[in-house]
């Protein structure tokens, strides 16, 4: 059985809400959910089951998808009732309790404290904390206990006990100190929830510790884009914007069609709109034109048994007319009637159903979408003249490297012109990001940090080239890392190997940061394929990168254990499938290659080398945002 197996869990939500007026703390919003649908994330994680302990509002609980348990008691006996029932339907070996107004609890909770329980042969383990210079804060209702103790706690509640920590007196209890002060905050009152109802990044040291073999000097691509992925998180701000001003944008909220599209049954084609029971099975028939019918000139007149009305495309369908059949079907007899043959059409036929694009109430857009031109059109056809988009995301970046120079500035022996703020500007225009350039930083601890600290009052996020290799001087990473959460990682790719992240924080403002290595190749990828989706991401966009299948056109060598990614022209292929060539030298400081090239064949880690006519994913450059 393993650790998780072995535990079950229990949200006590069984209060009576009399500080959030009257209303279960558990139920209120916070962070797109409910508190205890938070608590119940975090919580079913690390157990083999949950549920939730609550004396009122049980079926919007149960809404949950969870077990719900009243209290076996009568009356309110606080937290300890609620304990008492989730250890007599426990079963398990073990029973781990959580507030539900306690929505950041540490995903180690269960892990530890069964640890702790376990090495000291105890009977119930819980939480605590620890201020510097303060005795330590514990935490009771954050509690592991063996459900086999019922008899215990049940006669403490008969004697009349109520206290979390007073009914283990006789008990051996261990407490378990966590670094995390914030995961045990309960939030007691509307204000404090209010105040809190932001996006918490969570620590690099949260999200690394779900990866089971992580290893920062030996990343595998996907393990380095995950944590990336689960530690960035959207800006909240929301603008409202013109329309024709929110290309490119992404869309805030859902766009919801207040009106049907169409809003009428109307004709697909021009032609004549008839009965479908007056179509022939066999033969012919003759059909009366008693009118005419124009796109947005509506006819009141009901055509009867063998008529017809003349209808162009758009029209709206008349009263009593299901089907449509085009003019070039029908033999004209005279201006006033038409001979129609059998089976030309069916019945139905050529007719638009009212909301048959969009039914009004429906969502047009979805939120997180990147509005392109077609999407102006379809929010122009619904009558809207303003939509809701988040704030554009703020980036800075610049170059570091004392063998840099700037277009116009003479070249030295040794020096090189920086070509990386030139693609980085390029990638971030893509991505319709306000750019904040901040050109070359000298080799210097001082000047590093100057930039640093401005670009992080100033931007959302960080982008840097240069100064993250081995090679680099310590003082970069040491910056780095003093002004806040960054790690170091070699990354199991080629080119690019080298790559920083986290966020840092200067005068109470933060930013995220992402280290590229120098060689110019070697930017455009790590930027490709870690940076865009995380900055998209904090955009409110959802955007994973458009990989196709293609045929490659020779060999490529490749070992499996790291991802490769090379340079490559796709033409179309005389049977029509897509076929891909290698541009030739692969090195990461051709950028001449990137130019020509107008895809990347992407080989991923556990692939080894390609025949010819094998079948290789491919990113397309063109359009890539």
């Amino acid at each position: 059985m393993t650790e998780q197996a072995s535990i079950s869990g229990l949200v006590l939500a069984g209060g009576r809400g009399t500080r959030m007026g009257q209303v279960d703390k558990g139920l209120q919003p916070f962070r797109g959910k409910t508190m205890a649908a938070h608590v119940l994330e975090r919580l079913g994680a690390q157990v083999a089951q949950v549920a939730i302990n609550a004396n009122q509002n049980l079926d919007t609980y149960a809404a949950l998808g969870v077990p719900v348990w009243p209290d076996d008691l009568p009356g309110f006996m606080g937290p300890l009732a609620g304990m008492a029932t989730g250890m007599r339907h426990c079963r398990t070996e073990y029973l781990l309790t959580a507030p539900c107004d306690s929505p950041f609890l540490p995903p180690d909770l269960a892990s530890k404290l069964l640890a702790a329980l376990r090495e000291q042969d105890a009977d119930l383990a819980f939480a605590a904390t620890q201020e510097p210079g303060q005795r330590p804060q514990p935490h009771p209702v954050f509690c592991l206990v063996k459900a086999s103790l019922l008899p215990v706690l049940s006669t403490y509640l008969a004697e009349g006990g109520r206290r979390m920590d007073g009914w283990y007196k006789d008990l051996k209890a261990v407490e378990v100190l966590f670094e995390d002060a914030d995961a045990f905050r309960n939030i007691n009152t509307l204000d404090e929830l209010h105040s809190l109802d932001t996006v918490r990044a969570p620590r690099l040291a949260d999200v690394t510790s779900c990866l089971s073999a992580y290893d920062p000097d030996a990343l595998p691509v996907k393990d380095a884009q995950r944590i990336i992925r689960d530690f960035v998180q959207p800006v909240r701000a929301v603008e409202q914007v013109a329309l024709r001003a929110a290309l490119g944008r992404v869309l805030a909220r859902d766009i919801v069609s207040p009106i049907n599209v169409p809003a009428h049954d109307n004709s697909a084609m021009d032609g004549y709109a008839l009965r479908g029971e007056d179509l022939p099975s066999e033969g012919q028939v003759r059909l009366a034109v008693v009118g005419t019918v124009y796109a947005g000139k509506p006819d009141a007149r009901v055509p009867g048994r063998g008529e017809c009305v003349r209808i162009m495309t758009g029209g709206v369908m008349p009263e009593g007319c299901d089907s449509v059949i085009p003019q070039e079907f029908v033999a004209q007899e005279s201006a006033d009637a038409i001979v129609v043959a059998a089976g030309v059409i069916k019945p139905g036929d050529n007719r638009r159903f009212a909301g048959e694009d969009l039914k009004a109430g429906s969502a047009a857009l979805k939120a997180g979408k990147v509005i392109r031109p077609a999407d102006l059109g379809l929010v122009a056809s619904l009558g809207i003249a303003e939509v809701p988009v988040r704030r554009r995301l703020r980036v800075a970046f610049f170059s570091t490297g004392d063998e840099l120079r700037s277009i116009g500035q003479q070249l030295d022996e040794g020096s090189v012109y920086d070509s990386n703020r030139y693609t980085i500007y390029g990638m971030l225009q893509r991505l319709g990001c306000d750019i904040v350039d901040m050109g070359i930083v000298r080799d210097d601890p001082a000047a590093l940090e100057e930039a640093l600290r401005s670009a992080c009052e100033n931007a959302d996020a960080i982008i840097t080239s240069g100064g993250v290799s081995v090679g680099a001087a310590d003082y970069t990473k040491q910056i780095m890392a003093r002004l806040g959460d960054v790690t170091f990682w070699k990354i199991g790719m080629r080119p690019g190997r080298p790559l920083a992240f986290g966020r840092i924080q200067s005068n109470g403002h933060d930013a995220f940061l992402f280290g590229l290595p120098g060689n110019p190749v070697a930017v455009m990828v790590s930027f490709y394929f870690f940076a865009r989706e995380a900055l998209l991401r904090m955009m409110g966009a959802d955007a994973p990168l458009p990989l196709l299948r293609a045929r490659s056109a020779g060999a490529i060598r490749k070992k499996p254990g790291r991802t490769e990614y090379q340079r490559g022209i796709l033409i179309h292929g005389e049977d029509g499938i897509p076929q891909v060539r290698i541009t030739g030298s692969q090195g990461s400081g051709i950028l001449r290659s990137m130019s020509e090239a107008n895809c990347m064949v992407v080989l991923h880690d556990e692939q080894g080398s390609v025949a010819a006519g094998d079948m290789v994913d491919v990113l397309m450059f063109e359009g890539l945002v």
